[in-house]
């Protein structure tokens, strides 16, 4: 124990020998780490966000439609009611939301404009925790239940139609026959999402829907949360056992752009793991390679006096111990500060319509969690350590001789 006291206080006293080639290289790690926890922070709050926006963007966590409707979703493409085991499995303690919904290509009139847009009937109480709708009324009230005859309209859509609440619109689409069909709806509410939502959504009662479009009770999906999504999986599993003839899909497969993000997410970190490892190998390689090189006759005397190479291997070693610890935990101060400063949010400002297009809220919330923070800098610690290794390895090679006799 004391002799490894000793080598500890050696490692240290050697660390600061070129005061400034230590503090550029803790300068380096210290960056290294802070950027790398403060961005895969952002990098997955940007994913939590995309996916969350995503979900509540009429799709949740997964879909149940007749076969074909995503292909050609019009009223052709409807199905029953859920029941039997498949309403049973909608209805298990698992599932946080289901909804059914009616949900067809349609134009809307007004007195002075006409715009294609997609008409959904709603349950409005399903809804709620499962969709925008409930918490984006601007305006107006939200619908009141299935058979209310209401319309919301979206804000952008509302002036491009140049109409308000209370004001009368016509709706056209497809009925079930085949024919047109077509009904007059009184203006009662006004949301506020998306630009994309505003412009091509309305909503009305379910039950209304269904007696416009003659659809007898039928309807053309099911919309759907569980408490756990990392259960999806296995859920979906049961549902396409329940109902083989349907066409059941996760939000991976209905959402490939915020699907591709997340898993861009998950790369981006280890991509820049990888970066910064190289980058930081290189430095503690050459900063040791240097130092030690202008140790050589130290340590080579070191050894003639009877100091055996392990204990010299064990006495490099710890000071890139040392020297990369202490980085690591300046990087992770740093880290966690920032992480902090944007606990409450960080504001994307202009960039907001760009992040919006992406799929991502306004907002970005990061997020710390202590497994990947902390793991990241001890992942880097012990990588770092393993850098050492050759450099150190090198030197206990040289014969004591060899290195008393070298010129510096």
């Amino acid at each position: 124990m004391a002799t490894f006291t000793l080598l500890l206080e050696l490692a240290w006293r050697n660390l600061w020998r070129n005061w400034r080639r230590t503090l550029i290289l803790l300068l380096a790690v210290g960056v290294g780490v802070w950027s790398l926890t403060s961005s895969s922070a952002l990098m997955q709050a940007w994913s939590a966000s995309s996916l969350n926006a995503g979900l509540r963007n009429m799709t949740g966590q997964g879909q149940i439609h007749a076969t074909g409707y995503r292909d050609d979703p019009s009223v052709t493409h409807r199905m029953p009611m859920p029941s039997g085991r498949l309403l049973h499995l909608l209805d298990d303690a698992k599932v946080a939301h289901w909804a059914p919904r009616v949900s067809v290509p349609a134009v809307i009139q007004s007195e002075y404009e006409t715009y294609p847009v997609t008409l959904t009937g709603i349950v409005p109480a399903r809804e709620r925790g499962l969709s925008f709708i409930a918490d984006t009324i601007s305006r107006g009230h939200y619908l009141k239940g299935a058979d209310d005859s209401g319309l919301l309209l979206g804000r952008k859509l509302a002036a491009r139609l140049h109409t308000a609440l209370g004001r009368r619109v016509v709706l056209m689409s497809q009925g079930a026959g085949g024919a047109l069909a077509e009904r007059g709806f009184r203006v009662v509410g006004i949301f506020s999402s998306n630009p994309d939502n505003e412009t091509n959504l309305v909503f009305t009662g379910l039950a209304t829907s269904q007696a416009m479009l003659g659809l007898h009770g039928t309807i053309t999906g099911v919309s759907f949360n569980l408490h756990d999504i990392a259960g999806l999986n296995g859920y979906i599993g049961d549902l396409r056992a329940a109902a083989p003839q349907l066409d059941i899909q996760p939000w991976s497969t209905l959402l490939p752009l915020v699907d591709a993000i997340t898993k861009l997410s998950d790369s981006f970190v280890w991509i820049w793991l990888a970066i910064m490892f190289a980058l930081l190998a290189f430095g503690i390689v050459n900063t040791l390679l240097m130092s030690l090189f202008e140790r050589t006759r130290e340590l080579g005397l070191l050894q003639a006096l009877g100091l055996k190479p392990r204990l010299i291997f064990l006495q490099v070693l710890l000071e890139t111990v040392l020297l990369v610890g202490i980085g690591v935990a300046v990087g992770l101060l740093a880290g966690g500060a920032t992480i902090y400063a944007f606990h409450g949010g960080l504001d994307l400002g202009f960039l907001a319509a760009g992040a919006q297009w992406l799929g991502a809220g306004q907002v970005l919330y990061p997020r710390f969690v202590a497994g990947e923070f902390f793991g990241t800098g001890l992942l880097i610690w012990v990588l770092g350590v393993g850098a050492s290794l050759w450099p150190a390895w090198r030197t206990v090679r040289k014969t004591p001789i060899d290195a008393i006799n070298r010129t510096t």
